[in-house]
């Protein structure tokens, strides 16, 4: 005798959650013909490019090279979090293994890091999310630079029931830290762009589930990031990874669309990844990434944490000794193509607030909704209140985006103004100032060890006091960075700025920047360049106000942006055009 189907009211909301959460996770896994399996669970091993002599190695590959393999670290979190303890020593970057981050000393607590391929999940996920931040952690999540989310505030004895949560949701984050291959992103607007050239979605996800997969794609010299741009108006920043892939359309016979792979982005470094000249095929790309990452495994630096991204293996055997390593790892009948790049068809241009406020989709009659996170943070019943909007206005789908913000898709013209209700009934924002559209900031020193300033409070300090002092006609992107670990990319801001310690008086330090300038990426690719130096932070929201008065004043047209104003100078004229601008402003006594 067949039981009957229980009817959906016989649960509690709770159970509701976690249905459409484990569902949700099935239905993907079934859509892509392969189960969500963990890695830890398959067979292989790690490869062992390393010296002979254990005693060059790192801390880190030492403590790999001990345990194992990072990867099956399971029993290691079940340790301590039945005892209720904090990890020590090499155990801290054991767990991250787990996606568990043990942050002390600025937060005496875990920070979970979750993975979303191509930074999309289900309303369903989102709801779990929160129930999980809620439960375990701080009440709230964080969006980040990687169209990813992260839960703080989490206590030893909690780190189980987390992870837990999380697979039950469909949501495996396991190697989201320590030395591997991080949270795969793609153009968040990917299948609904009307001038995409090709739809995303399904390569970062099988990109996903290969490295799911294989445990060799674990256990790196050093962290890696892979992106995927499709051409749509808002930027993967695939210029900024390890491994990008850049959409397109070739001028050789029919036109197809390709990707063009580029190599050893890493601007914390101050260096983009750079053009191959090779070509790969949509079809082509997880198994030429496969081919990349195992080449990084075998020559990758495990003796100097500092050299050991793809850009310096890139720097000491050439980009075509590389290739050739890379060559090596192909499946049987797979060559690399290269042409040209006067051969392709420039890149539709990116808009660069696009990720702000409401759009046309390629699909007749449906928009997509550029929600504005206050620098990334939003609260559990803020998640709870955006499931429901892309539940009964969307298609039940939210996308993470690289800029810290989301966005909610599949929204008819006819319901736009009861979405623009309810997202400000959340206390959240479908519109932002040229200021506050493209204002990032990684998570600093409330919760970052290795930040030297609290970015995210000065951010908003900055944002707040330049929206009351002048108004911009000309979208500005301003990163605030706590450390040379860049998470926010200061480099490619229009407006940049990294923490450090400024001395004031004899013995005193306090918060503060070195401000920089004229940063971009894609069509505007380059690195900024400081123009300030020991600003603190509560100098630098007036600081960033005169070096704006000074555009506005200085440009040559309406049209000329910020970045094409600072480009144009030279350092030392753009610097006395500022302090000119300071002195100025002071002698009026206006400020």
């Amino acid at each position: 005798m067949n039981a009957p189907t229980p009817n959906n009211s016989d649960f509690t909301d709770e159970q509701k959650h976690y249905l459409d959460g484990f569902t949700a996770g099935a239905g993907l896994a079934r859509s892509l013909k392969v189960l969500p399996t963990w890695a830890g669970t398959l067979g292989g091993s790690v490869p062992d490019p390393v010296p002979a002599d254990d005693k060059k190695l790192t801390p880190e590959e030492q403590a790999k090279r001990k345990h194992g393999n990072g990867l099956d670290t399971w029993d290691l979190v079940l340790e301590h979090a039945r005892d209720g303890r904090f990890p020590k020593g090499t155990d801290v970057f054991l767990m991250k293994f787990q996606g568990m981050f043990y942050v002390a000393p600025a937060q005496d607590a875990f920070m979970c890091r979750l993975r979303f391929p191509g930074g999309i999940c289900t309303s369903a996920q989102f709801r779990g999310v929160a129930d999980l931040a809620e439960k375990f952690g701080g009440g709230y999540a964080d969006v980040t630079t990687r169209a990813n989310l992260q839960i703080r505030e989490i206590g030893p004895k909690s780190t189980v029931d987390v992870l837990m949560g999380l697979h039950e949701l469909g949501i495996i984050n396991r190697g989201a830290g320590a030395d591997n291959i991080r949270n795969v992103t793609a153009s968040p607007t990917a299948g609904i762009d009307p001038q995409e050239l090709i739809d995303t979605r399904d390569l970062a996800r099988r990109m996903h589930h290969y490295i799911l997969n294989h445990r060799e794609m674990y256990g790196l010299p050093r962290k890696f990031n892979i992106a995927f741009d499709g051409g749509g108006a808002v930027s993967a920043l695939e210029d900024t990874n390890d491994i990008g892939f850049s959409a397109v359309r070739t001028k050789i016979g029919t036109g197809a669309i390709y990707f063009r792979l580029t190599l050893g982005g890493i601007t914390g470094h101050k260096d983009f990844a750079r053009d191959t000249g090779i070509v790969v095929a949509p079809d082509e790309c997880i198994p030429v990434a496969a081919a990349v990452v195992r080449a990084f495994n075998e020559h990758g630096d495990r003796t100097d944490r500092k050299k050991a991204r793809l850009k310096y293996v890139l720097d000491r055997l050439g980009f075509d000794g590389f290739i050739k390593e890379v060559e090596k790892h192909l499946p049987k009948g797979l060559t690399l193509q290269r042409v040209a790049m006067e051969d392709c068809e420039p890149r539709p241009a990116v808009a660069k607030h696009g990720h702000v406020g409401f759009h046309a989709q390629k699909q007749s009659g449906l928009h997509y909704v550029g929600v504005v996170l206050p620098v990334g943070r939003i609260s559990g019943e803020q998640m709870r209140r955006l499931a429901s909007i892309a539940d009964r206005f969307g298609s039940g789908t939210i996308r993470l985006t690289v800029w810290q913000n989301l966005l909610i898709s599949d929204i008819p013209t006819d319901k736009i103004d009861d979405v623009k209700r309810e997202l400000e009934g959340a206390g959240l924002a479908w519109s932002a100032t040229s200021i506050r559209g493209g204002l990032v900031a990684c998570t600093g020193n409330a919760g970052c060890k290795y930040a030297s300033a609290d970015t995210k409070r000065h951010a908003m300090r900055i944002a707040e006091y330049l929206e009351s002092k002048l108004e911009l006609d000309q979208p500005i992107n301003i990163h605030l960075t706590g450390c040379p670990h860049s998470c926010a990319q200061h480099y490619i801001g229009d407006i940049g700025l990294i923490a450090t310690k400024v001395p004031v008086g004899e013995e005193d330090m306090v918060e503060g920047y070195h401000v920089f300038v004229g940063g971009g990426y894609g069509a505007e690719q380059g690195l900024g360049r400081e123009v300030f130096r020991n600003v603190t932070a509560d100098d630098a929201p007036a600081t960033i106000e005169r070096m704006l008065r000074a555009y506005l004043a200085g440009r040559e047209s309406e049209e000329e942006t910020f970045l094409a104003f600072v480009r144009r100078l030279p350092t030392n004229e753009l610097v006395e055009r500022f302090e000119a601008r300071s002195a100025a402003v002071l002698a009026s006594g206006v400020v």
